[in-house]
């Protein structure tokens, strides 16, 4: 049996609507905070506030955006959510006191949760079923792409041309998302009268996914203090030369990675992936709390790309495979807006966990939370997977 393409035009206008997306996030993740302590006379908790705002505006809205799908069409609702996180880019230019500011993070969170819930439910549909898990690593893989180039593109830009070349930019990018997007070709759909939508948690969740979205949000929260504190970390080690690659690495063995993890995922199932990639990310962070030289701070770098960066897409995966064909949407929905919170909340415990304990202990402490992770997984899925499996080979 020949298998169904993969890289059609659709799948290859998602996934760049899904990167220019990530990409204006990443690009104003780290300029924005910068541009309101310089510019605007922002205080640091003020500049800190500009992320929190955008991301809980984007936890509140993903649950009614996948509602939303399942009532109207989806096309019409890729192009209000589009629409929603480009027209914000351009009140940034008159955005000249905070509160200002925090609203148009907010309209642009919106906007960031609609078109990410969308677009997850949109790329689960065109990929052909027999290869999801490899699908959906190549989808995940463009936001990773992003979490590299966002960065350097943005302090880049900022640093020498300034804010408003900076805000130019970031409408570029905007508008970009915005032109993959409508360059689709949804096919018509006849959708359910469902009643309207509910804001009670049975009807804003999809019950499938909740479990493997607190796992990912779980895992994630060791995740955060790489994202937010590895910089510093690199700068207290005197390496703060080669601080700047660690995310190029990554990046890099995502790229290498890919074609195979996605492929074993759909002919030999999640474990495959899961149990492997969560022991090496252990590993990495335990590499990363020992770390000394360049060297041992980029192969912990690999370690962590490898083992973590899979897990998410993987993880994604499960999150939407035993959601009905409807409840997509819904199933995207719950995982990125679980996932989220606990990567928002992680962020803040982190630091104070690090102010307590210091940055290599909590690395260090950070491998046996991750195995702990594994064993949540094992209970919750795991076992279940692996006697499924056991149970086709001795049926065959």
């Amino acid at each position: 049996m020949v298998p169904q393409r993969l890289w059609t035009k659709d799948f290859i206008g998602i996934s760049l609507c899904n990167f220019f997306l990530f990409l204006a996030f990443y690009f104003l993740l780290v300029t924005l905070p910068v541009y309101a302590l310089k510019d605007m006379g922002a205080t640091a908790g003020q500049a800190g506030l500009l992320t929190t705002v955008f991301l809980l505006a984007a936890i509140l809205i993903r649950p009614i955006a996948g509602q939303w799908l399942e009532r109207t069409s989806t096309r019409l609702v890729l192009i209000f959510s589009l629409a929603l996180f480009t027209l914000p880019t351009f009140l940034y230019f008159l955005a000249d006191s905070m509160p200002i500011m925090f609203t148009v993070r907010f309209l642009q969170g919106l906007g960031f949760g609609m078109t990410t819930t969308v677009a997850g439910a949109i790329v689960s549909n065109i990929i052909p079923k027999e290869r999801r898990g490899e699908g959906m690593g190549y989808y995940v893989m463009a936001a990773n792409l992003a979490m590299v180039l966002g960065p350097f593109l943005g302090l880049t830009i900022m640093q020498n041309l300034g804010s408003s070349a900076m805000f130019v930019t970031n409408v570029i990018l905007a508008i970009g998302g915005m032109i993959a997007g409508l360059s689709l070709k949804l096919p018509k759909e006849t959708k359910e009268i469902l009643g309207p939508i509910s804001l009670h948690p049975s009807g804003m969740f999809e019950r499938s996914s909740v479990p493997i979205s607190f796992i990912a949000a779980f895992l994630g929260l060791s995740y955060a203090g790489v994202l937010s504190f590895v910089s510093v970390y690199a700068e207290s080690l005197d390496l703060i030369a080669v601080s700047s690659y660690f995310f190029v690495v990554y990046a890099a063995i995502l790229l290498l990675s890919r074609p195979f993890t996605g492929r074993w995922f759909d002919h030999y199932g999640s474990n495959v992936i899961v149990v492997p990639c969560v022991v090496i990310f252990a590993i990495g962070m335990f590499i990363l709390s020992m770390t000394t030289t360049p060297l041992m701070f980029l192969l912990s770098a690999l370690l962590i790309g490898l083992g973590w960066g899979t897990l998410f897409s993987t993880f994604q995966t499960i999150a939407i495979q035993d959601a009905p064909s409807t409840k997509r949407g819904l199933a995207i929905a719950t995982y990125l807006s679980i996932f989220d919170f606990g990567v928002g909340v992680g962020s803040f415990v982190v630091g104070i966990v690090i102010a307590g304990i210091g940055f290599q202990s909590f690395y260090g402490y950070s491998t046996l939370y991750i195995l702990v992770g594994l064993g949540l997984y094992w209970f919750f899925y795991g076992r279940k997977i692996e006697n499924r499996m056991t149970e086709q080979v001795a049926e065959k």
